[in-house]
This record gives C-alpha cells, structure tokens and sequence, in this order.
C-alpha cells in the first residue's frame, strides 16, 4: 500500500528523509515540525504567517527557519506538497525534559532553586504554552487537508501545495504564574531566582495568532494552561515519583 502521508521534525536541516519522499512513486504528502522560534526578534503581536521570520534569536531557531526554506525548495523543485506547522511551547506528559515546565517541576520537588527570568525593568517574559492535545489535534487536521504531491520519481508534474500555520494556545502566560500553579500542583514552595534574560538567544514572549489555521484546518485549542499542567503534574508524580518508591 502506498505511503499517503508522512509526519516528522527534522529541527536542524536533515535532507536524508525528504529526499526519499521525493523520489517516492507516488510522492507523500508531508506534514512537518517547524517552531515559534523562527518569529526570532519580531516585536509584532500576536505573530502571525505573514510576518518577518528573518531575524532568528537562537541557533535552534536558525535551524527551524533553514528548515522552511529546504520544504519551499523540495516543494518547488520536485513537486512535493509541505505543510510546516509553527509549535508554540508545546507541554504535556512525556514531554522534553529540557522544557522548563518539565526541569521546573523536578527541582522544586527536590528542593533546588529554579531561575527564572525577567526583562528589562522587570518585565515579565511570557510564552504560549499549548498542551499536547492541543498540538495533535492540529497535525491531524493538517494531514486531512493536505493534497496530493504532484511528482513523480524525483520529477515535478505542477505546482503542489505549501502552507504553514501557527499551532498556539492565543493566551501567553507570565513564566512567574507557570510556577505559581506547579507550587499549588505540587504542594511545595519554589526557591526562585530571578535573573535577568539573556541578551542573546532568547525572547521576551511568543503569542500566536491561529486564525489561519482555525479556518483551514478546523483548529481550536481547548485546554487552558492550569489543566494541561495538572494533567502533566499528574502523569509526573506517577512516572518518576510513585514508580522510584514501587521500586523500593
């Protein structure tokens, strides 16, 4: 049976898989892991498809915006139809560990003092987190609107679909208040200390605009910050706290 469709994240710039699509016969559709990174130093809000991604302010997202121009390319030169799909802050049980609402929640249960950053003047530095559920509900609407590849062997036939869309929750949330529900899920006090941010590979804030989306791919996101993170705390404590104790 013939490969329809394909998913994956290639975050910094893997050819290797995108090439065997290419020359697939018949081509896959692809639906791909792009990031809020690639918004970089853009000071417009809430970010937005059409806006600037040429000022990166990391090297993951140097990364993330070489990988839309390798999908515009592939799709320009053989035919393949890409859909980039921008994550904004992405959490939930079995998520990555070098999150901070992950390393958070493991070192305010262990006691250890957690930093959080602040702008200039003390201002805060937000993100749009976007619980799991959320995030899936998008690919998936992604691969049911996704049309056919147009090559053929490694060898365009016309032009074939790219889109790119912004997958966030539209609610940036103060990194302070992140912690304040973690303390409140997990029963413990947090030592804080608050630094100043980086000048260089971070950003104040990330706030997505999904209104493409939710017109194209059907997107609404439903779960508000709170109860992504219970679900999270939840699935944490019995992962890493209850399972060490049942070892015992």
């Amino acid at each position: 049976m013939p490969l329809k469709a394909v998913v994956w994240d290639f975050s910094s710039p893997k050819q290797g898989d995108i090439k065997v699509c290419k020359s697939a016969n018949p081509q896959p559709s692809i639906v791909w892991a792009s990031s809020s990174s690639v918004y970089g130093l853009n000071s417009k809000v809430p970010f937005s498809e059409k806006d600037r991604t040429d000022q990166p302010a990391s090297l993951y997202a140097a990364t993330k915006k070489a990988g839309e121009e390798i999908a515009h390319t592939y799709n320009h030169i053989y035919g393949l139809s890409i859909t980039g799909l921008r994550f904004f802050t992405v959490y939930g049980p079995w998520g990555r560990p070098d999150m901070a609402y992950f390393f958070f929640t493991k070192d305010i249960l262990k006691g250890k003092p957690i930093k959080i950053f602040e702008a200039a003047n003390h201002g805060a530095v937000a993100r749009d987190f976007t619980y799991i559920d959320d995030i899936v509900k998008g690919c998936l609407g992604a691969l049911d609107t996704a049309k056919k590849s147009t090559g053929r062997g490694g060898k365009k036939k016309g032009p074939a679909q790219l889109r790119v869309f912004n997958l966030g929750n539209t609610a940036p949330v103060p990194v302070t208040e992140l912690v304040s529900i973690l303390e409140k899920l997990l029963k413990v006090r947090a030592k804080r200390l608050v630094l100043p941010m980086p000048r260089n590979g971070d950003v104040r804030f990330t706030h997505a605009n999904i209104s493409l989306a939710h017109r194209q791919l059907g997107y609404r996101p439903t779960t508000d910050l709170e109860t992504g993170l219970k679900k999270f705390v939840r699935w944490y404590l019995d992962y890493y706290v209850e399972k060490k104790r049942s070892a015992w």
